[in-house]
């Protein structure tokens, strides 16, 4: 079970972003993407409880992220909620295979594999959904698991500007857009200086769902 950081311990940045995550939850409620950011910000905390309640607000808002079942089951097992995690993890595996997102799939069947549990088995409608998305050749955004415009080309060099541009949305990579310029208004970050440029950096990652383990796989090439 992950153990919440003791005061001592707490990173100041890390908090900053918590507070501000926190904030934008609140005064927006239904802003799915600073819940499933704010859930990150938890996760990296060590809190996992309340990671994993952000990360069901953000199902609740978009029943079709599969990402975020992945998080939410995971946080659970952190937690010490394994009856409540399989459910979830079921329910993201399902919306997962449904909708082509064969990395969230493979991940959560790893996950309930290593727990003693099998991925259940796709209805036949579900099949059917599957097959038809697939054989329409539409544009699935893999940050909200939505129907999407793909960008024209990487929003800037290196292989996380290629992932993106093969994997977010024009749309979603637009609400990033704005939620970025309230990140530098609020931090008042100074891209001159190396920190502000990774704090931003960093905000964006969490905001895409691109965590430490996909980074460093996508900068090895």
């Amino acid at each position: 079970m992950t153990e919440a950081n003791t005061t001592d311990e707490r990173d100041p940045r890390l908090e900053q972003r918590i507070a501000q995550f926190e904030n934008m939850t609140t005064a927006d409620p239904k802003n799915e993407m600073a819940h499933f950011s704010l859930g990150n910000a938890y996760l990296q905390a060590g809190r996992a409880a309340e990671a994993a309640k952000c990360f069901e607000k953000v199902v609740e808002l978009n029943a079709d992220m599969s990402k975020a079942y992945q998080l939410a089951g995971e946080a659970m097992l952190d937690a010490g909620l394994e009856d409540r995690a399989v459910m979830v993890l079921e329910a993201g595996w399902k919306v997962a295979a449904t909708r082509g997102d064969l990395l969230v799939r493979d991940g959560i069947g790893e996950k309930l594999e290593s727990i003693g549990r099998t991925p259940p088995a796709l209805s036949e409608e579900e099949n059917a959904t599957a097959d038809e998305l697939a054989a329409s050749g539409s544009f699935i955004c893999r940050r909200t698991g939505r129907t999407g415009t793909q960008l024209e080309g990487p929003p800037f060099k290196g292989p996380i500007g290629v992932w993106i541009q093969e994997n977010i949305s024009f749309q979603t990579w637009n609400d990033w857009i704005g939620q970025g310029t309230k990140v530098i208004n609020e931090l008042r970050l100074d891209f001159s200086r190396e920190e502000d440029q990774e704090s931003y950096d960093q905000h964006m990652r969490e905001f895409l769902g691109i965590d430490d383990e996909l980074r460093e796989k996508l900068l090895e090439g």
